[in-house]
């Protein structure tokens, strides 16, 4: 399952509008997130999706010859979960995994589509499982500091005198924490997996992509560090968006375009480590985690 996303400008309002719960974006904002998508050439999401799942159903044949079958579902956009499970049903799955292309629990991630899938597949009996989390799965920690290693190499000599290691995942509203949400303990335990590297002078988890709300978010924004990273003498950040799986808005405008043009402002060099998207490597260890869930690994 993923969170889905606008296939093109023309499609952003009913994107947006389905995750404003029937409510569509004001006029200036759509404006903007338009002007956003055709920023980035549109969204690659989709199409990562699709190669994701058909590389987790790739893994899965090979060590389990004809006991799986794969459906992708989406929280905001088609193919939708429920859609998914449907097709499940449809080839007579006697039981659903789930598993979220999003490695970290939250409250407004994982367990909304736990319960989409668990209420789509109920009429027919089928039991539903969900992975509510598989941040510490070694195979996704040592795709994670691989790309670390290519990302540091790509930053100029200069620039390697002082470097700080920034670890990024999507922001959520800070009352979540009021209800006691682990979202950011898992990710502090991302951060301190991937810290002590002696190539950088510190690691840090910052955030990103926040809502336009009233609403307090978590922080601090990766943007809004620039400054007192500079100040603090560091001569280069590697951005590791971890909360990510994929290439799409959050991250090739979100850290591509406004972090780094954050970090120019600030006299700062900028990398940012490449997205699992459909690695067989990582495929193969989403995989394995199905695998373990139905109890055959």
């Amino acid at each position: 399952m993923a969170y889905g996303t606008a296939t093109g400008p023309d499609d952003v309002e009913a994107y947006y509008t389905h995750i404003r719960h029937g409510r569509p974006p004001e006029p200036e904002a759509l404006k903007e997130l338009q002007e956003r998508y055709e920023l980035i050439g549109g969204s690659p999401l989709l199409g990562i999706t699709e190669a994701q799942a058909d590389g987790i159903a790739a893994a899965l044949e090979a060590k389990h010859p004809d006991e799986f079958t794969v459906a992708m579902g989406q929280k905001h956009s088609a193919p939708f979960i429920e859609d998914a499970v449907g097709r499940l049903l449809d080839r007579g799955v006697d039981r659903i995994i789930g598993i979220v292309l999003a490695p970290h629990f939250s409250t407004m991630s994982i367990a909304q589509y736990r319960s989409r899938a668990e209420e789509a597949a109920a009429a027919a009996g089928v039991p539903v499982t969900v992975v509510e989390s598989w941040h510490e799965e070694p195979g996704y920690l040592d795709f994670l500091n691989q790309a670390i290693t290519d990302a540091y190499a790509e930053l100029p000599e200069d620039a390697r005198r002082s470097v700080e290691l920034a670890v990024t995942a999507h922001s959520l509203p800070v009352a979540i924490l009021e209800r006691g949400d682990i979202y950011v303990q898992e990710l502090e335990k991302t951060r301190d997996s991937l810290s002590g590297r002696p190539e950088f002078e510190d690691t840090m988890l910052a955030w990103q992509s926040a809502g336009r709300t009233e609403a307090e978010w978590i922080g601090p924004d990766i943007c809004d560090v620039m400054p007192g990273l500079s100040e603090a003498g560091r001569t280069a950040v590697v951005v590791c968006a971890a909360g990510f799986v994929s290439d799409h808005l959050e991250v090739k405008f979100d850290i591509d375009y406004e972090a780094r043009q954050a970090a120019e402002e600030a006299g700062l060099a900028l990398t940012r480590t490449a997205m699992p998207n459909d690695d067989p490597g990582f495929c193969a260890t989403l995989a394995g985690i199905v695998a373990r869930e139905a109890g055959k690994a």
